[in-house]
This record gives C-alpha cells, structure tokens and sequence, in this order.
C-alpha cells in the first residue's frame, strides 16, 4: 500500500458532521490522503461563533469558503457527504467549482 495516493478533499454541508468524521476514517484507510473542513459551523465549533462581530463573522466565512476551494484546488477528487441527497448552495457551488477544475466527483448517497 505504499505509494501514490489518491487526494480527496469532502465537501458538504457541515450539519453533517459524523458524516465527515465516518467518511473520513472510511476514505484515509483505503489509502486515500483526505482533506476535510477545518470547523463544523452548523454542528459543533459554536464556542468560534459566540460574541463575534457581525462583519467579522461574515468575513471569516467568507475566508472559509475560499480556502475550501483552495483545498479542492490540491485535491485530485472531492467527496460529496450528501446525507439524504442534501445538497446546499455552498456544497453546490464547490461541486462546479470542482467539475471546471476537472476533478473527479464522488458522493456519499447516489
């Protein structure tokens, strides 16, 4: 199993955080380098959100989005955590950016 291996960057909406943790462990063990998200705002990390300005909250957001796409810019292929076939505006937007990049699109639901 020594080798090259495959990058794999997981997008999705972070409500779905055990999704990510299982898919994971899941990916990584059939060999794969796997990047995820560095916070799960909609399901955890509230203690980053608590008391922070409006406009700092909107610009850390922002920051976050873009360095998600820079992580699908390392990967070879993104993994999309679409529990039920959830699929948000975010998550949408990250799957094109990813198909005009010419990466390759797997998901965890169909």
């Amino acid at each position: 199993m020594i080798g090259k291996y495959t990058v794999v960057t997981l997008c999705g909406s972070t409500r779905f955080r055990e999704a990510f943790l299982e898919a994971q462990k899941r990916l990584t063990l059939a060999g794969n380098i796997v990047i995820s998200v560095g916070l799960f705002g909609h399901s955890g990390d509230d203690e980053v959100w608590e008391g922070m300005p409006e406009d700092t909250r909107t610009k850390t957001k922002e920051m976050l989005d873009d360095m998600h796409k820079r992580k699908i810019d390392m990967a070879d292929e993104i993994y999309v955590i679409n529990v039920g076939g959830y699929i948000g505006a975010s998550t949408a937007s990250e799957i094109e950016y990813a198909r005009r990049a010419g990466k390759r699109v797997r998901y965890l639901e169909g």
